[in-house]
């Protein structure tokens, strides 16, 4: 049971200056922390009893011993948690190692984060779905086409828009039996977050695939789900987050699969039949 570290380290920016007191010494005590009582975190870190049970709150554990037990965890584990940066003139060695180094952290750090309950809801929630409506802007609306294509292969009934009036349009169409998937790093994009709000007017199931945290689009999405994931000015193209949202539609997509397997597998063959008679024909034509 691990993931203490990184629940903290993705919510330092959302919980109170007195939170922040406690989450900053276990970061840079970790091993320390491990030992000690709430009097004694209270007393060394210089914070009080009560931010403490606050954080835990705010990290989603039922208290302290939960919080202890994740952080002692991912010290077993022995694994790091640092984001490489990248530098002026960095050599193409350094490049291709710090940008897979990054990317295959934030997917760790994901799986760690991800509630399996939520998950197992909104797996249920696609396998049933009527229709299912992927919203996104900007880098995101690429994940929601790619969600898109990989269900229509299923013969699930998708669709995303590239316009956030088009996405408004149809989200005000949505029925009770459909699904609204709104997919946000930020959690924080207006077109998104008024698309679920529409769903949830309709009666449909809404999920959210944010940064992991407190974001509006969590807060309105009847089923979250989040991703780990350090962006900065730096990392502007939505680098890391890109590639852990990515894998989460994967793990929703093929998780949808299993459930309709021997149909799954039959849709699947007829689309790469498909595909591969259009490679064909283009081949003769050139």
């Amino acid at each position: 049971m691990n993931g203490g570290l990184i629940r903290i380290r993705e919510m330092l920016q959302h919980i109170t200056p007195s939170e922040r007191i406690i989450a900053d010494y276990i970061l840079n005590h970790p091993e320390d922390m491990a030992h000690m009582s709430v009097a004694d975190l209270a007393e060394r870190s210089g914070g009080s009893q009560a931010a403490i049970i606050r954080l835990c709150k705010s990290l989603g554990f039922k208290g302290y011993p939960e919080l202890k037990m994740k952080v002692v965890g991912d010290l077993q584990a022995q694994e790091t948690y640092e984001y490489r940066e990248f530098s002026p003139n960095d050599s193409i060695a350094t490049i291709v190692q710090n940008v897979s180094h990054n990317n295959m952290q934030s997917i760790r750090d994901t799986m760690k984060i991800l509630d399996l309950g939520h998950l197992q809801r909104a797996v249920e929630a696609l396998s049933r779905a009527n229709r299912i409506f992927f919203y996104g802007t900007g880098a995101s609306n690429l994940i929601a086409q790619d969600a898109q294509q990989k269900f229509l292969r299923i013969n699930k009934a998708s669709f995303t828009f590239t316009d956030p009036t088009v996405q408004l349009t149809a989200a005000v169409t949505i029925q009770a039996d459909d699904v609204a998937v709104g997919i946000s790093y930020s959690g924080e994009t207006k077109p998104v977050i008024q698309s679920l709000l529409y769903a949830n007017e309709a009666g449909a199931t809404t999920i959210s695939i944010t940064k992991y945290g407190h974001t509006t689009l969590s807060g309105v999405a009847g089923i979250p789900l989040f991703t780990a994931s350090t962006e900065n000015e730096i990392r502007s193209g939505a680098m890391t987050s890109r590639i852990t949202q990515l894998n989460l539609i994967d793990i929703l997509y093929l998780s949808v699969a299993s459930l309709n397997y021997e149909k799954s597998v039959e849709y699947l063959e007829r689309s790469r039949k498909v595909l591969k008679d259009l490679a064909k024909l283009s081949s003769k034509k050139q």
